[in-house]
């Protein structure tokens, strides 16, 4: 599910500092990347059996690379997922979220865009 409308979407930012910012939020960027692109990730632990549900913040790199860590990274709209064990996370329209999980998820990601448009000032 798309969480649009946070204004986080379209952000452009160097990697160094938005590493930064993202992991003070508690998304967790790890082994999610490339030369290109960048994945943060967000754990929302559940109550059901073998279900957890994740924010997901993905970017890619308008220049520099990733790697070297000189990226100047374009955040896309970020999306909300449930992972089925052992299958993965599905993203798709027609997941049910509850509103209780869609306002959390939402807060979260609004707290972060605007913390960056702090930064960029």
């Amino acid at each position: 599910m798309k969480l649009e409308n946070l204004g986080i979407e379209d952000t452009v930012m160097d990697l160094k500092p938005l590493d930064h910012i993202m992991g003070k939020h508690a998304f967790i960027r790890a082994g999610q990347w490339d030369y290109e692109r960048v994945t943060y990730d967000y754990k929302i632990g559940s109550n059901e059996t073998n279900i957890t549900y994740y924010i997901r913040i993905q970017g890619y790199a308008l220049e520099g690379d990733v790697d070297s860590g000189n990226a100047v990274i374009k955040l896309l709209t970020p999306l909300l997922g449930k992972h089925y064990y052992p299958h993965g996370v599905e993203y798709g329209e027609e997941e049910n979220f509850s509103e209780n999980l869609i306002e959390r998820a939402s807060k979260l990601v609004a707290a972060v865009s605007e913390e960056l448009k702090q930064l960029k000032g």
